[in-house]
């Protein structure tokens, strides 16, 4: 790998990330020269940086003027929601007890990080762990096709989440309160109480309302 391929390659791991935790929020407008001078690099790979998330849907660029942070579109918090809530009540139903025992731990642990996180006032770490809190009972369904699709809206899931806590809508306490009833109707096997508990956490978190309900 060239080191000009690489240094483009930690331009756009590094702006992507600002992107997904909202250092960089929608609608900022920023200049390669300006987060060249922050990352300590040429503009060469922040351009090459600039393309790729314009290219993945992240960036619009504007010549002589800069790249613009794409806004989250007014429907795409519903559309990721509605999408969530398919795939985890799905994935919830299709376990078995055996499943669920082996589950468990994990979101019990899972839960623990997330107290540590909020006690340190730790929001993008935060964010990273109310995504994977979730994920841990998609994988547990044992099906690669659900989990890949899951998978696929973990950045904007990561975006929404971080947005919602840095905008002060929405608090740690209460979501850890809220995993921890969603982990409980998992244990006791209730996959209608784990429906309900579900939309109205993603109602609450994200400002959405889920079709269907």
């Amino acid at each position: 790998m060239s080191k000009t391929y690489s240094a483009a390659e930690r331009a756009y791991r590094e702006i992507k990330e600002r992107i997904l935790t909202g250092a960089l929020p929608g609608g900022e407008l920023v200049s390669e020269n300006e987060i060249a001078g922050e990352l300590g690099t040429s503009r060469t790979p922040v351009r090459e940086a600039f393309l790729r998330l314009e290219t993945e849907g992240w960036m619009r660029l504007y010549p002589k003027r800069g790249a613009l942070v794409v806004p989250v579109p007014s429907h795409e918090a519903d559309h990721v929601a509605h999408a969530r809530y398919i795939v985890e009540t799905g994935a919830v139903r299709a376990l078995s007890p055996a499943d669920r025992g082996a589950l468990l731990p994990r979101l019990r642990e899972s839960l623990d990080r997330q107290r540590e996180l909020a006690a340190a006032g730790e929001l993008d770490e935060f964010a990273v762990a109310d995504a994977d809190f979730h994920r841990e009972y998609v994988i547990a369904a044992n099906n690669p096709l659900l989990t890949g699709f899951y998978d696929s809206l973990r950045e904007r899931q990561r975006r929404m989440n971080s947005a919602a806590l840095r905008r002060g809508e929405t608090h740690t306490d209460r979501i850890i309160e809220q995993h921890t009833r969603i982990a409980n109707l998992i244990e006791a096997g209730n996959a209608d109480g784990f429906a309900a508990a579900l939309a109205e956490h993603l109602t609450a978190v994200h400002g959405v309302t889920l079709r269907g309900q």
